[in-house]
């Protein structure tokens, strides 16, 4: 949720910025800065009500002590007044910050100056490339076609068992599935990140924290009896553990990672970009989210994405860095880069990462501050990244390295899986 204060101070340009979005916000904006008006009106007028109330109290009591109790008496009936107006501008201001509160989070985040204008992932400004894409002898397979080849991954068998999008990892398959989540645990851990095991469900105060609801809300797997949420990504249980925090300003930055299994609906996903491991209902991750200083939170960004590039260059995978346009930019990010590897069995490129910076819009909604030397309070940034989401990673590394031999497993990985090849 963005500070409204930047509406007050320049609503025309709060507006424009939210074109670089394809978003039309200057409906909401004009109700929203009438609102605020309105209710900051009632403020006020509620604030010299209390005030009024209170030196008649006074008033009240004096009379009383001096022996003019008719005199009081007749104050009275003043206070009652008083107090009746009060409770009525209460209710009128509780419900206009109830729909100042709806309607602003209705606004997405605000987007950085640097995120370029489009609309759609086609419209993404490629800043980076790196690795040489592999090339494969005639007849090459795609990653489900070497999965089945091999037996590392029962598709058909997830399918019966629970549904598309959750397939059945076995034997080497497996055992690579374990390695990755070691390897980038263990590679998060030595860049600093303290690692936590968080919940797989979060209540709804925790999906609104991040951003999820209202925006995600048809993407989330829900269980009614509860009003519990399967996660999208741990991001979401480990950035509220911050939730109604006060942090001591020198504590920052705050590093965690946490690998979980990750449920998503993908609600009307289809056609060959969901064949495989492309597109799950439910995959592992290992992610990274840092609480910063608002005045180091890009620097944050900048090291965040040089560190998951690092993990792409141990592991051999040729990638690219994208800056999303304003129309792929998620709703809560100000600014956000994709890690895509090149996938040499279907030549295309998988994305395994989002690495976001939020500013202040989940700070602002989990209420997450922190207090500066001088003892004033402030909100924090925060900002998460895949480091990495395990499916595409896979299939890039079994599509990459096949050869007549078998699959080539990364050497980074060796010690993890104890066998070099498939």
């Amino acid at each position: 949720m963005i500070d409204i204060q930047q509406i007050r101070e320049d609503s025309q340009e709060v507006i424009a910025r939210y074109r670089i979005r394809n978003f039309d916000a200057s409906d909401l904006v004009n109700r929203i800065k009438t609102l605020d008006a309105r209710r900051r009106q009632i403020q006020q007028e509620l604030d010299n009500t209390l005030a009024e109330a209170n030196a008649k109290a006074r008033q009240i009591g004096e009379l009383f002590k001096t022996g003019k109790g008719n005199e009081a008496q007749a104050l009275k009936s003043q206070s009652a007044e008083l107090k009746k107006k009060s409770k009525q501008l209460q209710e009128e201001l509780d419900a206009a910050a109830n729909e100042l509160q709806e309607l602003m989070t209705n606004l997405p985040m605000l987007p950085h100056p640097s995120v370029p204008a489009g609309n759609t992932e086609a419209d993404n400004l490629v800043v980076r490339e790196e690795g040489e894409q592999p090339r494969l002898a005639d007849g090459a397979k795609p990653h489900w076609e070497l999965a089945s080849e091999h037996g590392l991954i029962d598709f058909a068998a997830g399918t019966k068992v629970t549904g598309a999008g959750f397939p059945i990892y076995t034997g080497k398959g497996a055992a690579l599935q374990r390695a990755l989540i070691a390897f980038f645990l263990d590679e998060a851990g030595k860049a600093g990140y303290t690692e936590v095991q968080p919940p797989l469900l979060v209540n709804a105060a925790s999906a609104y924290g991040t951003g999820q609801l209202p925006d995600k809300d048809g993407q989330m797997y829900r269980i009614p009896e509860d009003d519990l949420y399967l996660i999208p990504t741990s991001e979401v249980p480990v950035t509220n553990i911050f939730r109604d925090t006060i942090l001591e300003e020198d504590v920052l930055p705050v590093k965690y990672t946490a690998y979980s299994v990750c449920f998503r609906r993908e609600a009307g996903s289809y056609g060959k970009d969901v064949r495989g491991l492309n597109r799950l209902h439910q995959f592992d991750k290992v992610e990274i989210v840092q609480v910063v200083h608002p005045e180091k939170s890009y620097a944050a960004l900048d090291e965040m994405v040089e560190y998951v590039a690092g993990l792409l260059q141990k592991l051999d995978l040729p990638f690219r860095v994208a800056r999303l346009c304003g129309g792929d930019l998620g709703f809560a990010a100000a600014l956000t880069y994709d890690m895509e590897v090149y996938s040499a069995g279907q030549k295309r490129w998988l994305e395994v990462s989002s690495i976001s910076n939020f500013e202040t819009y989940q700070a602002q909604r989990m209420k997450l501050r922190f207090r500066r030397a001088e003892g004033k309070n402030q909100l924090a940034h925060t900002l998460n990244g895949s480091a990495l989401a395990l499916p595409r990673v896979m299939a890039a590394l079994l599509e990459n390295n096949q050869t007549p031999d078998g699959i080539k497993i990364p050497r980074v990985l060796h010690k993890y899986t104890g066998f070099e090849y498939i």
